[in-house]
């Protein structure tokens, strides 16, 4: 599969994606310049991590804007899978992609640490490969994380099955302790009414080798390519990963 990952000016977890991609995953890559027109053919999009426009505004609130976010929205409408990592979960927000909005984290301080995070659906394209009820141990890094949507939009949201993230304990109870910015119901990430668009404060990309800490986040990527292989390759093998290379040689990067 080919994955693009969308870079705006401020983007600072582009790189980490497109490592857990390639290096980690085995499949195919491309940057794509924010005011670029076109997503050249990709089977998956992420809008990744960092400060896109120096969070100016509202965090996400410029980068709605760009060139490359109707070509986004052209393939979400027609189905095409979507996954919005912190920064890149509050530009879904902001381009009203997914409902709701970020508020300031509860303790009005940036938190850098690990979370655990509780699968609550498996029919997204990015959980496609999880159990219900698995836990993950993935690291937040944010300072707008508190997430918030009217009552009854998270009404909504809790009856059509939109919450695919919550979080929890490391045994996946649901407590004050557990929630590290105050979200709303302990919402971590979400999926629009059509399930192809996900986004999550939580970095997946960051917990893709043990050697970080935890290899947990791996298995949100390994859905989309399961997800793929079933959706759209006609591909019936059911081992989600290809081959991995064994050398990690950096690939040429071309960003405009």
């Amino acid at each position: 599969m080919k994955f693009a990952v969308v870079v705006f000016p401020g983007s600072n977890c582009d790189h980490d994606a497109y490592h857990a991609v390639t290096h980690v995953l085995g499949h195919d890559a491309a940057f794509v310049w924010h005011k670029e027109t076109s997503l050249s053919g990709a089977d998956v999009v992420i809008l990744p991590g960092g400060f896109a426009h120096g969070d100016y505004l509202r965090t996400g609130a410029i980068a709605r804007f760009s060139p490359i976010m109707e070509e986004v929205r052209r393939f979400a409408q027609a189905g095409g899978p979507v996954l919005g990592i912190c920064n890149g979960f509050q530009v879904l927000l902001e381009a009203g992609l997914l409902p709701g909005a970020m508020l300031r984290n509860r303790s009005l301080q940036y938190q850098c640490e690990y979370v655990f995070l509780r699968i609550e659906q498996t029919d997204t394209p990015f959980t496609s490969a999880c159990r219900q009820g698995q836990v993950l141990k993935i690291p937040i890094a944010h300072g707008e994380g508190n997430y918030y949507a009217e009552p009854e939009v998270v009404e909504r949201l809790e009856r059509n099955r939109q919450v695919v993230f919550r979080y929890t304990t490391a045994e996946g109870a649901i407590t004050p302790e557990a929630n590290p910015n105050g979200s709303v119901r302990h919402i971590a990430g979400l999926c629009n009414e059509a399930r192809n668009v996900v986004g999550l404060m939580p970095h997946p990309e960051r917990a893709c080798e043990l050697a970080l800490g935890s290899a947990d986040g791996l298995v949100v990527l390994e859905s989309v390519v399961k997800w793929g292989r079933e959706s759209f390759l006609g591909d019936s093998r059911t081992d989600v990963t290809r081959d991995r290379p064994q050398e990690m040689t950096p690939d040429p990067i071309s960003v405009r």
